[in-house]
C-alpha cells in the first residue's frame, strides 16, 4: 500500500468511527469529524508530541477540541493512537456511564486536556495553556537545560469564533505574542441552523491579523501536504500565535448531506451512512471497522511518545542535578503542593482599625506570593479596586513571561476561560479577580471549572449594596444565591479581615474544585477575638461566635460577610434584655454542609427553631438554614446609588432592625 493510500485509509478510519458511533447512539454531530478528519490526522500523526501511555506527561503538547460537539473526532484519535479508551467505549458514545460523553470532559476520558462544550470556551482554555507554557518556560528553562518545550494546538469552528469569549481571548493572545499557540479553524461554511453566511460573513484571517496573529489559508482540507506545510509554517512563527483557516466540507463523503447543516447535529441515517461508505470505498460491514494497516500507523504514537517522554525524563534528571532548587519548585508545582513555609508571614489584624475584606485579601496575597512561586493570577483591569496586584510578582508581558501578574484588560469572559486553561495545564496555582457583579460575565467558565473540579480561586470584591454610589448596576443581589447553587464551587464570604486570611488558606489548600472569595469594598470592623471565637472557625463553614451562657439558646442569629457585625451587636443587645441568643458566622454554606452531622448540630441545634439570618443579598436558599420557623433579613429588590452606609440603613441592615426582627420572632 502506498503512503498516500495508507493516509487515505487512516483518514477514512477516523471518519467512519465517528459516523458509526453517532449512528449507534442515535445522537451527535457526525459532520464535523468527517470534514476535519484529514487535518486532525496530519496534526496527530506528524506534529503532536504526546505519549498515549501517560496522558499527564508535563511536557506533552496540549490539544483542545474547542468545537467540542465534534467529540467523536477526538475519541477516535485517542482510541486509535493507543490511549486507555477502548473500542467498546466508542460504541457506548453518549451513553450512561461511558467515557465518551457528548462533549469532551476533563478527568473522565484519558487524553482529554479540557472540558469543552459551550462554544468559545475551548479557545480561551487554549490561550491559558499557552500562557502557562510561556511562563513555566521562562521560569524553569536554563541555557543548557530545556524542560518546558511544547505547543498548544486547538481546533475551532465558526461557532467558536462567533462567541464573544473567543474574541476576548484571541485578542489577548495576539497582544501577548503567544507564538506556541496554533489554532486550526474548521472553515466549513456551515453552522447548526443553516449556512454560516446567514449570520457570519467576516474575513476571519484578516480579523486575526488585526489581533496580531500569524495567519495562513489552506483551500482544501483534504490536501494533507498543504495542511502539513501550514503547520510547519505555524511552528516556525515564534513571535505570534497562528491561525490556519482550513476549508473543509462538513459531512465529507455523505452524498446528500455533505456541505449542509443536516450533517451537523444529527446522525446521517442508515441509508446516508451506507451511501457515504460506498462513495469513499469503505466496507459496509462491520461497523466500527479499524483496518490493521491503519491501526498500525496510528499506534506508532506509542513508541514515539515513550521515546519522547524517556528523553524528557533523562533531561529533567540532569536538570535536577544541576539546579536542585528550581527542580524542587517544579515538582511542587506539578504535584499541586504548597511550598513549605508559604504561610509563615500571614497577616493578623487587631480590632482597633476597621478594614475592608478586599484590603485584607490584598495583604494576604502580598504575604504569600513571594513564598508561593507557583501562584499566578490577574484581574480585569481592576487591580487598584480588587487589590489583586502583587508588585513583587512582576507582570506577565510580551517578552517578559516570567511575571506572575496577568493584565487581562476589561475581558472577564476570557479571564474565566483562560484561568481554566492555566489550571488545566498544570504546574500553577491560579487566581483571578473582578467585581462580584461581573461574576455573571464569568459564569460559563466558572461552571466549567466546577464541572472539571479545577482549583481556580476567584477574588470577587464590591460584594453588596455597601459598595455605595456606583448604584444597582454594580451592586450584586442575586449572585450569591446563583453561585451557591453550583456543584463543586465553594463560596466564602468572610466577616472580617482575619476570616479573610483563613479564607485564603482554605482556597489555596483546595485542589478539588474552584473557590470564590466574596469581599467587601467598604471597611468593616475587625471582630474582637479576645471575646469572640477564633477566625479559624471559617474553615468549617460556620461556627459559633458568641453564646449567652450554657444550654440551648432561645434564638440563633446567623450572618455572613459585612452583616456579621450586625449579628454580633444584636446578640449583645438581646443578652442585655435577658434573651439567650447565639451569634453564628456562616461564611460558607458549602464548607458547613460538608461537616459531620454532629458538628452541624452543635452549631445549629435542630431543637432551636427560632433562627434569623442576615445577608445583604437575595434571601433565596436561606430557608435551608433557618428552617420553617426562621426569618431572613435580605433583599428582594435591587440596590440604590447612595453612600454605602445609607444604603445599608435604608434597606434595613442595622443592628436595631435585626434586634426588632429577633424580638418579633420571639414574640417579645
Amino acid at each position: 500500500m502506498s503512503g498516500s493510500d495508507l493516509d487515505t485509509l487512516c483518514v477514512n478510519t477516523i471518519r467512519f468511527l465517528a459516523a458509526d458511533a453517532v449512528q449507534k447512539a442515535k445522537s451527535g454531530h457526525p459532520g464535523m469529524p468527517m470534514g476535519a478528519a484529514a487535518m486532525a490526522y496530519v496534526l496527530w500523526t506528524r506534529f503532536l508530541r504526546h505519549n498515549p501511555a501517560d496522558p499527564t506527561w508535563p511536557d506533552r503538547d496540549r490539544f483542545v477540541l474547542s468545537a467540542g460537539h465534534g467529540s467523536m473526532l477526538l475519541y477516535a484519535l485517542l482510541h486509535l493512537t493507543g490511549y486507555d479508551l477502548s473500542l467498546d467505549e466508542l460504541k457506548r458514545f453518549r451513553q450512561w456511564g461511558s467515557k465518551t460523553p457528548g462533549h469532551p470532559e476533563y478527568g473522565l476520558t484519558p487524553g482529554v486536556d479540557a472540558t469543552t462544550g459551550p462554544l468559545g470556551q475551548g479557545l480561551g482554555n487554549a490561550v491559558g495553556m499557552a500562557i502557562a507554557e510561556r511562563h513555566l518556560a521562562a521560569r524553569f528553562n536554563r541555557p543548557e537545560h530545556t524542560i518546558v518545550d511544547h505547543h498548544t494546538y486547538a481546533i475551532c469552528s465558526d461557532g467558536d469564533l462567533m462567541e464573544g469569549v473567543a474574541a476576548e481571548a484571541v485578542s489577548l493572545a495576539g497582544h501577548l505574542g503567544l507564538g506556541r499557540l496554533i489554532v486550526l479553524y474548521d472553515d466549513n461554511l456551515v453552522s447548526l441552523a443553516g449556512k454560516a453566511a446567514l449570520s457570519f460573513s467576516e474575513d476571519v484571517p484578516r480579523r486575526f491579523e488585526g489581533y496580531g496573529w500569524h495567519t495562513q489559508v489552506v483551500p482544501d482540507g483534504n490536501d494533507l501536504e498543504a495542511v502539513d506545510k501550514a503547520l510547519r509554517g505555524a511552528q516556525a512563527e515564534a513571535e505570534r500565535p497562528s491561525l490556519i483557516a482550513v476549508r473543509t466540507v462538513i459531512g465529507y463523503g455523505a452524498p446528500k448531506k455533505q456541505g449542509t447543516h443536516e450533517a451537523h447535529g444529527e446522525p446521517l441515517g442508515e441509508e446516508e451512512l451506507r451511501a457515504a461508505k460506498q462513495a469513499l470505498g469503505w466496507p459496509l460491514e462491520p461497523s466500527f471497522l479499524i483496518p490493521d494497516a491503519a491501526l498500525a500507523r496510528f499506534r506508532e504514537a506509542r513508541a514515539r511518545g515513550a521515546q519522547w517522554q524517556s528523553e524528557w525524563h533523562a533531561g529533567f534528571e540532569a536538570y535536577a542535578q544541576a539546579h536542585s532548587e528550581p527542580a524542587a519548585a517544579w515538582r511542587d508545582g506539578q504535584a499541586g503542593t504548597l511550598t513549605a513555609g508559604w504561610d509563615a508571614t500571614l497577616p493578623a489584624f487587631g480590632p482597633e482599625t476597621p478594614t475592608a475584606t478586599r484590603d485584607a485579601s490584598g495583604a494576604t496575597l502580598a504575604a504569600v506570593s513571594p513564598r508561593l512561586p507557583a501562584l499566578i493570577g490577574g484581574d480585569a483591569d481592576l487591580a487598584p479596586s480588587t487589590k489583586t496586584l502583587v508588585k513583587t510578582a512582576g507582570s506577565f508581558l510580551r517578552g517578559s513571561y516570567d511575571g506572575r501578574h496577568i493584565h487581562y484588560g476589561v475581558r472577564e469572559h476570557a479571564m474565566g476561560a483562560i484561568s481554566n486553561g492555566l489550571a488545566y495545564h498544570g504546574g500553577l496555582i491560579v487566581f483571578c479577580g473582578t467585581f462580584f457583579n461581573f461574576s455573571d460575565y464569568m459564569r460559563p467558565a466558572v461552571r466549567l471549572a466546577a464541572l472539571s473540579e479545577l482549583p481556580v480561586i476567584y477574588v470577587w470584591t464590591h460584594d453588596s449594596i455597601g459598595l455605595g454610589e456606583d448604584g444597582p448596576t454594580h451592586q450584586p443581589i442575586e449572585q450569591l444565591a446563583a453561585l451557591r447553587a453550583m456543584p463543586h464551587l465553594v463560596v466564602i464570604r468572610p466577616a472580617d479581615a482575619n476570616e479573610t486570611v483563613v479564607a485564603w488558606k482554605v482556597a489555596l489548600a483546595r485542589r478539588q474544585g474552584p473557590t470564590a472569595l466574596v469581599l467587601t469594598r467598604q471597611k468593616v470592623p475587625v471582630l474582637d477575638r479576645t471575646v469572640l471565637a477564633p477566625a479559624a472557625g471559617l474553615a468549617r463553614g460556620a461556627y459559633v461566635l458568641a453564646d449567652d451562657g450554657p444550654g440551648p439558646p432561645d434564638i440563633i442569629l446567623i450572618g455572613t460577610g459585612s452583616e456579621v457585625q450586625l449579628v454580633v451587636a444584636a446578640q449583645a443587645a438581646l443578652a442585655k434584655d435577658g434573651v439567650r441568643a447565639r451569634a453564628v458566622s456562616m461564611p460558607s454554606w458549602e464548607l458547613f454542609a460538608a461537616e459531620p452531622a454532629d458538628y452541624r448540630e452543635a452549631v445549629l441545634p435542630r431543637d432551636v427553631g427560632r433562627r434569623l439570618a442576615v445577608e445583604a443579598a437575595s434571601p433565596f436558599g436561606w430557608e435551608r438554614w433557618v428552617g420553617p420557623e426562621g426569618v431572613i433579613v435580605g433583599l428582594n429588590r435591587y440596590g440604590a446609588s447612595a453612600p454605602g452606609e445609607v444604603n445599608m440603613r435604608e434597606l434595613g441592615f442595622t443592628t436595631e432592625n435585626v434586634v426588632a426582627r429577633a424580638r418579633a420572632l420571639l414574640g417579645r
